[in-house]
C-alpha cells in the first residue's frame, strides 16, 4: 500500500527541515511509522521518520487511524517511495512482507494538489478495509 506524507511544510522541533530531509531519501530507504498519541492536532497521527531518523511529515488523517491500529497488531514495514508536490510517497507492506516498488511507482505523475491532498493515482493499489 502506498501512504502519502503530508505537513512536509513545518519544521521540526530541533529545527531540522523536512522537505530538505525528503529530497535527501532514496526510493527504498527504510522509513520508521511511530504513533504520536500525545499529538495535540490528532491522537491518531503516525509520524514518518526518515532512516537519518528524521521527521519528515504525518502519515495523511484519513489513513493514520487503520495505519495505527494495525502497527500495534501486526509487523508493519515501510519504505521511502518517492517524493512530490505536497510532501511524499511511502510504500508500506504487514506481517513481515518486505514492501515492494515498481517503475510505475516512482515515476512523477501530474498531481492535483487541493490544499495540500494528494489525488491518489490509480496504479496504487490499496488494501479495501472493512469499515469497523
Amino acid at each position: 500500500m502506498s501512504l502519502a506524507v503530508v505537513g512536509v511544510a513545518h519544521k521540526n522541533s530541533d529545527g531540522t527541515d523536512r522537505r530538505l530531509e525528503i529530497d535527501e531519501c532514496m526510493p527504498g530507504e527504510p522509513v520508521d511509522l511511530v504513533p504520536e498519541p500525545e499529538n495535540e492536532f490528532d491522537v491518531h497521527a503516525v509520524a514518518v521518520y526518515s532512516c537519518r531518523k528524521v521527521q519528515i511529515g504525518y502519515v495523511k488523517a484519513d489513513r493514520s487511524p487503520r495505519i495505527r491500529a494495525l502497527l500495534s497488531s501486526t509487523e508493519v514495514r515501510a519504505v521511502f517511495q518517492r517524493p512530490a508536490q505536497f510532501g511524499a510517497w511511502v510504500r508500506v507492506a504487514f506481517d513481515g512482507e518486505d514492501p515492494v516498488l515498481t517503475d510505475a511507482m516512482l515515476e512523477d505523475h501530474d498531481e492535483n494538489v487541493d490544499r495540500g491532498s494528494p489525488s491518489e493515482p490509480d496504479f496504487y493499489p490499496d488494501e479495501i478495509w472493512l469499515d469497523d
